[in-house]
C-alpha cells in the first residue's frame, strides 16, 4: 500500500472517529438491521469499521448477477444512509473493509420456482475483506442486498464481526398488481420491482388484463390493446415487456403474467364483440338481486366458451404471452363465473335450455385452453373459484395437481385447507389479510352505503373486503395455520394483491410499502422468534428503520408511527391487549 493511500485511510478513521461521538440520548438504536431479518445471525464482538472509499466488489461473471453488482456498488458507495437512531456499536480503529468476495455454487441455475436463494454472508473482525458465498447467482443477489443494510453513515462504516445465514421459509413471495382497472407506467413498475428485490420479494405477478383494459400490446392480436386499451400511450408494448423481464431478471424478480379468463373479459369485446358474452350491459340492473348481476364490479364480459373464434384467439394470446414471459409460470385467472352474465347469452341459453348446466360451460373452456397452456411447457395457476365456487367450477379431475396450482383469495384459512387436501400446491392471498386495496371504501357512484344518518355504525365503511389491512395484521398471520405437516407442505408461499379501482401510481407505494415488506419478513424468515412467540413488537422498531432506508432510496412508503416512538423506543407499544 503506497504513502498515499496510507494517509488518505487516516484521515478517513480520523472523520468517522469524530462523527462517531454522539450525545448518549442518540445511542439506543438497534446494532443491526436487515429487512427482512435473516434465518441466523452470529455477532460475537459487535463492532463496526470503515468502508474504504474504494471499496469493490469481485464476483463471477453472470448476465445478471454482474448488474446486480455493479447496482450494489455504486448504493453502497453513494447511499450515505444516515439512521434513525445511530446504532450503539463501539466503531474500530483499523484499516478500511477494501473488498467484498462472491462465491457462486452453480452458475448457471435458472430464476425459476425453487431456486435455491440461501447465502452466507461473513464480515470478519481483522480483515480488509468480506466473503458472499451463495448456491446460485439469485442467493448472491439477496446476500448483496442484505450487506447492502449493513452499511451507514457518512463516510460510510460497516458491521463486522458477523455471520449471516440466510434462506427462505417460502419459496414464493409475491406481490400482485392489477394494470388494468387503472394504468401504470413502465417506471412505476420498475421502482415496484426494485423494492420488492430489496425486500426479498421474489415473484411480481402481473394480472395485465381485465374487463376495464386490455393495456398489453401483441403482435398477434394488435387489436386487443389497439381497441381495448384506454388509448396509445396506455399500453405496454413488447419492447416494454422485454424491459420489465429484464429487469426482474436483474433484480432476482420473476414476472408471471396474468391474463385471466374466461370471466374478466369485457375490454375484448371492443376489438371481438362476437366471443364475448354481456359485453357492455349495465352490471347490475336495477331492482334486481344480487344473485342476478351481470358482473361483481362495474365492467361486464365473459368470454363464451360455445363459440370456436373464442379459442382462435385465445391461443394466439397464450402461446405469445408466454413467449414474452420466459417464466414456468402462467396464470390462466378463471376467477369470478357470474351466471348472470353467460345466462344473458343466446348461445349458452340454448345450451342451457338442452339441459347444460354453466360448470359444464366453465368445463368446455378449460378443457380447450389448460392443455394448449401445458403444452407450452408451462404450470397453469388459477384462482381457487375454478373448483370452489359454489355455483359455477370444474370438477377437479379436469384440472390435475401435477400441472395446476391454485391461488386461493375468499375463506381464510378454509379455503387454503380446502385446496391442499385436495393435493393441489397453493399460493396464498386472502383477502382477509393480503388485499391491500381493502378499507378504502367502493367505487360506485350513488351507493346507498355511503347515506347514512349521523351516529350509524360504519362497519366496513362500505369496503366488501374491509377494514385496512394494517402491517401488523399482514406481519401477524400464519399461512399455514390449521394445517398438518403434509398438507403445509404445499403451499408454497403467499401474494398481497393491489386490485387497482382506486389505486395508482400517485399511490403505488404507500399501498404496497410496507404492508408488503411485513408479509416480506413473515414469509422469508417467519413472524415468531427463537421461543415461538410473535415477534411484532420487534419487526415495529426495525421496520421504521426499513421504511427510512426505502425512502432514502426512493420508495415512498407510508410511516407506521410518529418519530416521537422512534425517539423513545419501546414507549409506543403496550404491555396490556387492545379491545
Amino acid at each position: 500500500m503506497s504513502t498515499h493511500n496510507n494517509f488518505h485511510n487516516l484521515v478517513i478513521l480520523l472523520l468517522l472517529t469524530f462523527s462517531q461521538i454522539t450525545p448518549s440520548i442518540s445511542a439506543v438504536g438497534s446494532p443491526i438491521n436487515i429487512w427482512p431479518k435473516p434465518r441466523s445471525i452470529t455477532w460475537t464482538s459487535p463492532h463496526a469499521i470503515p468502508l474504504s472509499p474504494s471499496f469493490t466488489i469481485n464476483s463471477p461473471s453472470h448476465p445478471y448477477l454482474t448488474p446486480s453488482v455493479h447496482r450494489y456498488l455504486r448504493q453502497i458507495q453513494t447511499a450515505q444512509y444516515t439512521p434513525l437512531l445511530p446504532p450503539s456499536i463501539n466503531f474500530s480503529i483499523s484499516l478500511p473493509l477494501q473488498t467484498l468476495t462472491i462465491t457462486v455454487s452453480d452458475l448457471t441455475a435458472p430464476l425459476s420456482h425453487g431456486v435455491n436463494e440461501s447465502y452466507t454472508l461473513t464480515v470478519p473482525s481483522n480483515s480488509t475483506s468480506a466473503v458472499l458465498t451463495a448456491a446460485t447467482p439469485w442467493g448472491a443477489m439477496r446476500g448483496l442486498e442484505s450487506f447492502s443494510q449493513i452499511v451507514w453513515g457518512s463516510p460510510a462504516r460497516v458491521a463486522t464481526g458477523l455471520v449471516v445465514s440466510d434462506w427462505p421459509m417460502f419459496e414464493h413471495r409475491g406481490i400482485v398488481l392489477d394494470t388494468s382497472r387503472n394504468f401504470y407506467a413502465v417506471e412505476d413498475l420498475l421502482r415496484l420491482i426494485g423494492a420488492m428485490s430489496a425486500n426479498k420479494v421474489n415473484v411480481f405477478h402481473w394480472h395485465i388484463t381485465d374487463s376495464q383494459s386490455f393495456p398489453l400490446g401483441l403482435g398477434s392480436e394488435p387489436e386487443l390493446a389497439g381497441k381495448g386499451s384506454y388509448g396509445s400511450d396506455m399500453q405496454y408494448s413488447v419492447d416494454d415487456v422485454k424491459r420489465i423481464v429484464e429487469f426482474g431478471l436483474e433484480h432476482g424478480v420473476r414476472i408471471i403474467p396474468e391474463i385471466d379468463m374466461p370471466g374478466h373479459t369485457g375490454s375484448w369485446a371492443e376489438a371481438y364483440p362476437d366471443i364475448v358474452a354481456c359485453a357492455h350491459m349495465f352490471w347490475w340492473p336495477a331492482g334486481a338481486p344480487w344473485e342476478d348481476r351481470l358482473a361483481s364490479e362495474p365492467g361486464t364480459g365473459h368470454l363464451n366458451p360455445l363459440i370456436p373464434k373464442t379459442y382462435d384467439v385465445v391461443r394466439n394470446v397464450v402461446k405469445e404471452t408466454t413467449t414474452l414471459f420466459p417464466d414456468s409460470f402462467y396464470h390462466a385467472g378463471a376467477d369470478e363465473i357470474v351466471p348472470g352474465c353467460w345466462k344473458a347469452d343466446p348461445t349458452i341459453q340454448k345450451y342451457l335450455a338442452d339441459n347444460g348446466t354453466l360448470s359444464q360451460v366453465l368445463e368446455i373452456f378449460i378443457n380447450n385452453t389448460n392443455p394448449y397452456i401445458v403444452s407450452l411447457n408451462r404450470t397453469t395457476v388459477y384462482w381457487e373459484d375454478v373448483i370452489l365456487d359454489g355455483e359455477v367450477k370444474v370438477n377437479p379431475s379436469t384440472l390435475p395437481p401435477e400441472t395446476t396450482i391454485m391461488q386461493t383469495w375468499n375463506g381464510g384459512p378454509n379455503n387454503t385447507k380446502r385446496l391442499v387436501s385436495a393435493g393441489y400446491r397453493t399460493i396464498v392471498s386472502s383477502s382477509d389479510y393480503y388485499y391491500l386495496d381493502c378499507g378504502h371504501g367502493d367505487f360506485t357512484g350513488n351507493n346507498s352505503a355511503y347515506d347514512q344518518p349521523p351516529g350509524f355504525d360504519q362497519g366496513s365503511g362500505g369496503s366488501w373486503c374491509g377494514p385496512f389491512k394494517s402491517w401488523q395484521l399482514i406481519y401477524n398471520y400464519d399461512i399455514t395455520y390449521g394445517l398438518n405437516e403434509t398438507e403445509a407442505k404445499l403451499v408454497l408461499g403467499g401474494e398481497v394483491a393491489l386490485w387497482s379501482e382506486q389505486a395508482d401510481a400517485t399511490v403505488l407505494d404507500s399501498r404496497i410499502w410496507p404492508r408488503a415488506s411485513a408479509m416480506a419478513e413473515a414469509l422469508w424468515s417467519g413472524n415468531r422468534d427463537e421461543t415461538g412467540m410473535k415477534r411484532s413488537a420487534d419487526a415495529t422498531d426495525r421496520l421504521h428503520e426499513w421504511i427510512n432506508r426505502m425512502v432514502s432510496r426512493g420508495v415512498k412508503a407510508e410511516p407506521i408511527q410518529p418519530l416521537w416512538c422512534v425517539r423513545n423506543p419501546g414507549m409506543c407499544n403496550t404491555l396490556n391487549p387492545i379491545f
